[in-house]
């Protein structure tokens, strides 16, 4: 194991657990040692388990891992959690009360006051919540840091930079989001196909209230969400992977076309100083082309965990518009919930 942290998966024979094996393989901090499913694939070797739908082959380290149900006790040392939400809330907590690390993907805990909703670029001080956690629930070595929704993290990854530097009072979203995102089967194809579906169950709710937590400040042991609304609209289209998102955005401060282009385009933070393994040298990237970005050319941008940005303009309602683009299973998903735990270990709270 050369010392690395024994992880465990909850969720594992699904769509974004299958992602988290795939980007786990040949990990250098983390090894893959415990699988957990629903009842009908607990007792099984997750190669019997799991029908692999990711490009490329079952990575065989896995092959011949049981499966077991989502409950500890689990042969780990921290769980990744991506079960459904109607399960993730109790068997997060069991684990996390258990004194196992719970760094989630499911959107059970994301809005919970004493929970850091992160993304290690933009909010890494928010995990000062971990202690007070702690002590609130009485967890010992345990507690739970959750990702945003897939859509989320694009939308207060292009704010950020602007927030920090000029102050966003208003944002409007727009968002075109993949099939993939659904899980799988997903949707059905005679919905999808020659279709844009302008209804996904609770998607604008999400983006609506996790974005005003994300860019808001620690005060005290809460969150004091950042002052500015956010109103978005959200759809599926038939594309495999990657959530585009349309955005106009209201700043508090006059800032000038280059400035905002430079914003965005010089944001770095704590992952890229820090030169976390799954971080990508640059978090966002800014393309010229009039008709960039798009899923099926940007999607994989810093092996899927950039961010890209174009098409930045002013508005004439609000004060820029722009696009952004994120690869919705990466950093979306299984890939932000892994730089999540790569920062945990980089600042001593991964024991």
């Amino acid at each position: 194991m050369d010392g690395k942290f024994r992880v465990g998966i909850l969720g594992a024979t699904g769509v974004v657990g299958q992602r988290f094996i795939q980007l786990l393989e040949d990990h250098p901090q983390f090894e893959v040692t415990a699988l957990a499913a629903s009842d009908r694939s607990a007792g099984k070797a997750y190669a019997e388990a799991c029908v692999w739908r990711l490009p490329g082959e079952l990575p065989a380290g896995v092959k011949a891992i049981v499966v077991q149900a989502p409950a500890p006790p689990l042969d780990c040392d921290f769980v990744f959690s991506s079960l459904p939400g109607d399960v993730a809330s109790d068997a997060e907590e069991s684990f996390a009360r258990a004194g196992y690390p719970v760094i989630s993907n499911s959107s059970s805990h994301r809005m919970v006051a004493d929970v850091p909703l992160l993304i290690p670029e933009v909010n890494p001080e928010h995990l000062a919540l971990i202690d007070d956690q702690r002590a609130g629930r009485g967890y010992d070595r345990g507690f739970i840091v959750t990702n945003p929704n897939c859509s989320t993290i694009v939308i207060a990854m292009a704010l950020a930079p602007l927030h920090e530097s000029f102050g966003v009072e208003s944002c409007v979203a727009t968002t075109m989001q993949a099939i993939s995102g659904a899980g799988y089967p997903g949707v059905p194809s005679l919905d999808i196909a020659d279709n844009v579906l302008p209804f996904i169950g609770g998607e604008e709710e999400k983006i609506e209230s996790e974005t005003v937590k994300i860019l808001g400040r620690v005060d005290g042991a809460l969150i004091k969400g950042a002052a500015m609304k956010v109103s978005a609209q959200c759809h599926r289209v038939n594309v495999i992977d990657g959530h585009l998102a349309a955005l106009r955005v209201k700043l508090s401060r006059s800032a000038s076309l280059d400035e905002v282009r430079e914003s965005l385009r010089s944001f770095t933070a704590l992952p890229q100083e820090l030169k976390l393994h799954s971080a990508p040298s640059a978090p966002i990237i800014v393309r010229a082309e009039a008709d960039r970005p798009q899923p099926r050319l940007d999607r994989d941008a810093g092996a899927g965990m950039s961010v890209t940005v174009g098409r930045i303009v002013p508005d004439n309602v609000l004060d820029y518009r722009f696009i952004a683009l994120g690869h919705n299973t990466i950093r979306g998903a299984a890939g932000a919930a892994i730089l999540n735990a790569e920062l945990l270990v980089a600042l001593d709270k991964l024991k």
